[in-house]
């Protein structure tokens, strides 16, 4: 796996993937930056977002849910001094299908957490990592 990044003007980088997708990212004013693209760090949190959704959504159709969307918002608390790591991280999952076991979804997000989600388990070594969770019934 590999990535690029690279300088565009001020402070505002362009990071490329190995797989040929690109994204802008930007500091904030304060720091150079004209707040044109993503920080850095909110990029780790989306990372972590959406490797455990891929997951999640991935074991339950294994098992045989149904699931129509799956929702995660991600929060997380940095250090006061530099290196400002996360320290804290929570994570809520909002899973919608039709007829979803809720223990399978529970199972689901700690297989995530525990095994599978080598996102969460690396950020896991610097932050604590919370999570909550809401099952929610799709009527069409």
């Amino acid at each position: 796996m590999k990535a690029r990044v690279k300088l565009v003007d001020g402070m505002m980088f362009v990071g490329e993937s190995g797989s040929g997708h690109a994204v802008v990212m930007d500091g904030a004013p304060e720091y150079g930056g004209r707040n044109l693209g993503i920080r850095p760090m909110e990029m780790l949190l989306i990372g972590l977002g959406g490797c455990t959704a891929f997951d999640v959504v991935q074991i339950l159709r294994k098992g045989r849910e149904d699931v129509t969307d799956c929702d995660v918002e991600v929060s997380g608390e940095r250090a006061e001094t530099g290196p400002k790591v996360f320290t804290s991280i929570h994570i809520e999952y909002r899973v919608k299908g039709r007829n979803l076991a809720s223990a399978k979804v529970e199972r689901a997000i700690e297989l995530s957490k525990e095994k599978y989600c080598s996102a969460s388990i690396m950020l896991g070594a610097v932050a604590k990592i919370t999570h909550n969770w809401t099952v929610v019934e799709d009527a069409a």
